[in-house]
């Protein structure tokens, strides 16, 4: 496997992860929210970043893949530093 497809797998599953956190948090603060409404946003969402983390690391080409990348960079600074 290629360097660079290791370093932008690594890179999209931080930022997915990140990305993830967040769902769960937003779900959690929802009103009338259950647990369950948490763990399915958990499982969604981690289920969403391990597909796109398996193309990333084994179907794209290197455009698309860091395009991926910066996009997940982008969503994940815009949702965090957005008051």
């Amino acid at each position: 496997m290629e360097t660079w497809r290791i370093v932008a797998t690594g890179s999209f599953l931080l930022g997915g992860l990140v990305l993830v956190l967040v769902g769960m948090a937003q779900a959690r603060d929802r009103k009338g929210s259950r647990p369950a409404d948490v763990k399915r946003a958990a499982f969604v969402g981690l289920a969403l970043v391990g597909i796109v983390a398996v193309l990333v690391a084994y179907v794209l080409p290197s455009v698309a893949a860091w395009g991926v990348v910066a996009a997940t960079a982008i969503a994940v600074v815009f949702i965090t530093m957005v008051d």
